[in-house]
């Protein structure tokens, strides 16, 4: 939602799932894990001051936004005789983000640079696991006397709750966006992002009774980049349309299974002639393939390429 408050004031509330991920494997990994998924939702406002400059309009950007911390996993120890883990965590933090633009709209030319601050979670949850597992993973530490007694009272696969924290980093990020007209109805468009993925090495959990660390996923990612080009065209005043290709550098250095991927993006927009605009697209990505090499002889894994395909839509107005 945009908000033109004055010639050079303008503000826009926005609602994005701007990260995610999730894993499914065949077989258990070294530590058990079969499933993993996780997701941020931001929420955020952020405003422009314009000034004229030259031939068009020095924009300076600022805002702060909440980020929504959603992360589920769960680990197999059938090999163990024993039955499944299941983490779930949530949290909430904030922060803020910084830019400049410059545009000149009479050749619909825009260029953009922005920065958008980490974030770092306690966030609060639930691990569910069998007894003999929380045993283990707390050997040395006074829980570990509590997990033994439930396994003396009703044996090793009972299933026990304890409240968790979850301690991790988001990336910051920066962003450059460039667009420009290039014939009458039609722009070209570009962006170069940088995150600083190299900010998630683990994600430790912990117990909230004596903050015993029970588990902890080794990610050591690597700083990516995400590189994107495309066209798009006015069909009339109501009616546009664009086509795009994304390059997701994979952050992956052989602690998990995380590729490349290549996006191919089309979509459109329609004004409705009230004040706002349906936008929607499709999207078809082809997913490199991974191999986790950190590991024990025989226990790496690795996962084949593959496609897969999403889909977006929304409505915005503006006052």
């Amino acid at each position: 939602m945009k908000f033109n408050l004055t010639e050079n004031l303008r503000c826009a509330g926005t609602l994005v799932n701007n990260n995610g991920g999730n894993a499914k494997y065949d077989f258990p990994t070294l530590s058990g894990k079969i499933s993993e998924e996780f997701t941020t939702y931001e929420s955020a406002l952020t405003c422009g001051v314009g000034f004229d400059v030259g031939q068009g309009k020095l924009w300076v950007l600022g805002g702060g936004f909440m980020e929504k911390f959603d992360y589920n996993r769960v680990n197999s120890y059938a090999a163990l005789g024993l039955g499944n883990a299941t983490l779930n965590l949530k949290g909430q933090e904030y922060g803020y983000r910084i830019g400049a633009a410059y545009e000149i709209p009479d050749i619909a030319l825009r260029g953009q640079v922005m920065y958008r601050s980490g974030t770092k979670y306690g966030a609060d949850g639930g691990l569910t696991a069998p007894a003999a597992v929380l045993a283990q993973a707390t050997a040395g530490s006074p829980l570990q006397a509590r997990f033994l007694q439930i396994i003396q009272q009703a044996g090793p696969n009972a299933q026990v709750p304890v409240d968790a924290i979850g301690v991790g980093n988001l990336p910051q990020s920066v962003e450059f966006k460039l667009q420009t007209g290039v014939a009458p109805g039609w722009l070209a468009f570009g962006s170069v992002k940088w995150t600083d993925w190299s900010q998630l090495t683990t994600l430790d959990v912990r117990s909230k009774i004596g903050g015993v660390t029970i588990s902890s996923d080794k990610y050591f990612w690597k700083d990516g980049w995400t590189v994107t080009g495309g066209v798009g065209h006015a069909f009339n005043d109501s009616v546009s349309g664009f086509a795009s290709l994304t390059w997701d550098q994979g952050v992956g250095t052989g602690w998990d299974v995380i590729g490349d991927t290549y996006t191919l993006a089309v979509g459109g927009s329609y004004k409705d002639g009230i004040g706002g605009e349906f936008r929607g697209g499709i999207g078809f990505s082809y997913l490199g393939s991974g191999e986790e090499t950190k590991y024990a002889p025989g226990t790496n894994q690795g996962v084949k390429s593959g496609y897969a395909i999403a889909f977006n839509g929304g409505y915005s107005i503006k006052w």
